[in-house]
């Protein structure tokens, strides 16, 4: 009876196994039947900052009413567009544009000349100022590394500039966020990617311009085994940002994507300039997706490595790593991570260079997803930041394949039924346990031999 029982229990295993080998045979025939197609075979179209209105509404009636009559515009927190304005007929403009007017003292003209003063005078690294559209003063910020004298020289130059010059101490220190979507190392430190672009031939990553100096070649493992390309040009200090040209020329699958954590990415549709008081998303390789509110435009940041202008101020937090990540909300490309101070603990400040000035001076396009249909909710924020927390989304979610290869994710490809990985594994365990199968029957009737063998001695 227990002779029956093992055999029985041996044919199953035999027939399971062979089962497995055959069922892991068809995984893999499935998985390398539905692998994309080359790289340069993925379709793509490209955008530029002329195909979206630049900053909504309340952009065109600054343009248009001119910088004397006008000190910026915002979004409100009812979501309306308000327009900063000198006089009552600028606000008459402003109302039959279905805009709100709100009534200020200075105008951008006033605005233009302070910062042109602070800029002219003695560089003091740690300190920057903006212009705070809805406070109508422009705001100089020193962190914990500018000295006394150095703050009271500058706070002199303020003062003569006017009442409106507002002085700020804040905590902790301006610096570059060199250690959003995923992580590139190079000998000069780990950044994050920006977003895709093209000169019509060949593809680029655009990221911060202080990640690395030209040269610079890029991995997306600590290894060094998995190059990405390397940096062929940019402006640092100035501008914020740079070019890595892929190793291959092409950026792959999903190369209108930014990925945001998770296997997940969100689909890049366009590129504007923000607005302040706009709800925007920032996706960064050490601190992945977080959202927060635009606070200013055009800020000047003096870095230690040097002064940078134009650029975007936010209340989003960033961190070391998450330099030259994408900021962008609504699908729309904003700006990539320059530098800021704090973290996401305890919060802080994030500059951002604008998208739309990096490609106007390189001349070059953004490179942006297919339109799809159906469109899967997108990925919630790790913690909410923003005010407006229901007014933005980061932008139509997608999985994300094929953008640089991200090491950690080997298990999860593994297990993925997409991938090769699960049906090799199958196959796998069935031939080991058809061979265990066949060896454990041999023993035993090795064992079974020696037994009569001995009885039949002599």
């Amino acid at each position: 009876m227990r002779h029956a029982r093992r055999r029985v229990v041996r044919r199953v295993t035999r027939l399971a196994a062979v089962g497995g080998l055959l069922l892991g045979g068809t995984m893999v025939t499935h998985a390398v039947a539905s692998e994309p197609g080359a790289p340069d075979a993925v379709p793509f179209s490209t955008a530029s900052p002329a195909d979206v209105d630049a900053s909504g509404p309340g952009a065109g009636l600054v343009q248009r009413l001119g910088t004397s009559r006008t000190a910026g515009s915002w979004v409100g927190e009812d979501g309306r567009t308000v327009v900063a304005v000198t006089d009552e007929e600028a606000a008459a403009e402003v109302r039959a544009a279905g805009a709100e007017p709100k009534m200020v003292r200075h105008s951008m003209d006033d605005f233009d000349s302070a910062t042109r003063t602070l800029s002219s005078a003695p560089r003091v690294p740690g300190t920057a100022w903006m212009k705070d559209y809805r406070s109508n003063q422009v705001v100089v910020r020193g962190d914990s590394t500018v000295s006394a004298d150095d703050w009271s020289s500058l706070t002199e130059v303020a003062d003569g500039i006017g009442d409106f010059v507002r002085m700020e101490r804040v905590e902790g220190t301006f610096t570059t966020r060199l250690a959003g979507g995923l992580p590139v190392l190079s000998t000069a430190g780990r950044c994050s990617a920006g977003f895709n672009v093209t000169d019509g031939q060949r593809e680029f990553i655009l990221t911060a311009g202080h990640c690395g100096p030209q040269g610079s070649v890029w991995f997306s493992d600590d290894g060094g085994r998995r190059k990405v390309g390397t940096t062929v040009g940019g402006s640092f200090p100035g501008d914020d940002y740079s070019l890595i040209a892929y190793d291959g020329g092409k950026a792959g699958e999903n190369a209108g994507v930014v990925a945001v954590g998770g296997g997940k990415g969100v689909r890049i549709t366009g590129v504007a300039d923000p607005a302040v008081g706009q709800r925007i998303f920032r996706s960064g390789s050490t601190s992945g997706l977080r959202d927060g509110e635009v606070t200013a435009l055009d800020v000047t940041v003096n870095y230690p490595e040097g002064t940078v202008g134009g650029l975007i101020e936010s209340d989003v937090c960033a961190e070391p790593g998450d330099s030259g990540g994408p900021m962008f909300s609504e699908g729309i490309a904003l700006g990539v991570t320059s530098g800021g101070s704090g973290d996401c603990r305890s919060g802080g400040i994030t500059y951002f260079q604008p998208v739309t000035k990096a490609l106007a001076d390189l001349d070059l396009k953004l490179i942006v997803a297919p339109e799809a249909d159906g469109g899967s909710p997108s990925p919630a924020p790790s913690q909410a930041q923003g005010a407006a927390a229901d007014a933005a989304t980061p932008g139509s979610s997608t999985p994300v394949r094929g953008i640089l290869p991200d090491p950690s994710t080997l298990v999860s490809r593994l297990a993925d039924p997409r991938n090769v990985g699960p049906g090799l594994l199958v196959m796998g365990g069935s031939l080991v346990a058809l061979v265990a199968s066949r060896w454990i029957r041999a023993e035993q009737d090795r064992k079974a031999y020696r037994r009569e063998y001995s009885a039949t001695w002599g």
